[in-house]
């Protein structure tokens, strides 16, 4: 047996940001493009914006910074909000698991 914890944010009992909104960042972050990212995620763009939409709607802050198209296309970035956010989530996400790890070998 293994213990299995998963962490996300809620505000007044609605999903603000969990590890799928996480992951959307942390590719865009990798990638420079929602597009890529969402594809690289198996998943449409569409659905990706609108996760970013509603994290950012919930959270109060803007997590993307979107450079339209051009010569080679358009850009995303992070904003250094949703840099620190994603910093602290994964931090957050590892010790809660560390922990409950600790805890389930003493309790079995």
């Amino acid at each position: 047996m293994q213990i299995k914890s998963k962490v996300w944010l809620s505000k007044n009992n609605k999903l603000v940001f969990g590890i799928g909104k996480a992951m959307i960042l942390k590719s865009i972050q990798k990638a420079g493009s929602i597009n890529k990212a969402a594809r690289e995620l198996n998943m449409s763009y569409r659905h990706a914006w609108s996760y970013i939409k509603s994290a950012e709607k919930r959270l109060g802050k803007p997590l993307v910074i979107c450079t339209k198209g051009g010569v080679n296309g358009g850009s995303t970035t992070l904003t250094p909000y949703a840099k620190n956010l994603l910093k602290k989530f994964f931090n957050l996400e590892s010790r809660v698991k560390l922990f409950a790890d600790k805890v389930y070998k003493e309790t079995f």
